[in-house]
């Protein structure tokens, strides 16, 4: 059975960290919330509280089948400067398994050089960073798969972005029924 563990810290958007959990557990895929921060409680973007499932010390990346990255901007910045999730992101690439990440945080895996070449998309604040690191950039796509790779664009498109992530695991009929019992 495949496994997910999505990772937040302070600044993390919400939506885009709470929406693809919710689907991914309303498929059936093990997920997990998981705080880069000294403590499991995080203050996202907008000031909501999330308490995540572990800390980031406290988990085994061996577990995971994908390795998921939410934006916002202090989120992104605070994701991409733990060490030991870049080096995790980096190793699952290397192995072909899973990564995803919206809005701003695809920069993350374009600094890393994980994007060169890769069709991928983020926010458009941040075409030019993907762009500038090789990436074929896609401007009109609300989520992309690439691979083992999955970007996608922002808030608005966290729905879309989890729908991805159940497409990799369980296929695109999968993915358009649980499309269709939560999109009217």
């Amino acid at each position: 059975m495949a496994k997910v563990a999505i990772f937040i810290a302070d600044g993390t958007e919400e939506v885009e960290a709470i929406t693809p959990a919710d689907i991914l557990r309303r498929a059936n895929i093990d997920c997990d919330i998981i705080s880069v921060m000294p403590t499991k409680t995080v203050t996202a973007s907008r000031g909501v509280i999330i308490t995540a499932d572990s800390q980031i010390d406290e988990i085994d990346f061996n577990d995971y089948n994908m390795l998921v990255l939410p934006g916002g901007i202090k989120g992104t910045e605070n994701l991409g400067s733990t060490k030991k999730l870049t080096d995790a992101v980096v190793k699952f690439n290397g192995e072909g398994k899973g990564i995803a990440a919206i809005c701003a945080a695809p920069t993350i895996f374009a600094n890393l050089g994980l994007l060169e070449g890769k069709h991928s998309t983020c926010n458009p604040g941040f075409w030019d960073v993907l762009s500038s690191k090789g990436a074929d950039l896609d401007r009109d796509a609300k989520a992309v798969i690439c691979g083992n790779i999955i970007t996608s664009q922002a808030m608005g498109t966290s729905v879309p972005f989890g729908l991805a992530i159940v497409e990799y695991f369980q296929g695109k009929e999968s993915a358009d029924i649980m499309k269709g019992k939560i999109c009217f």
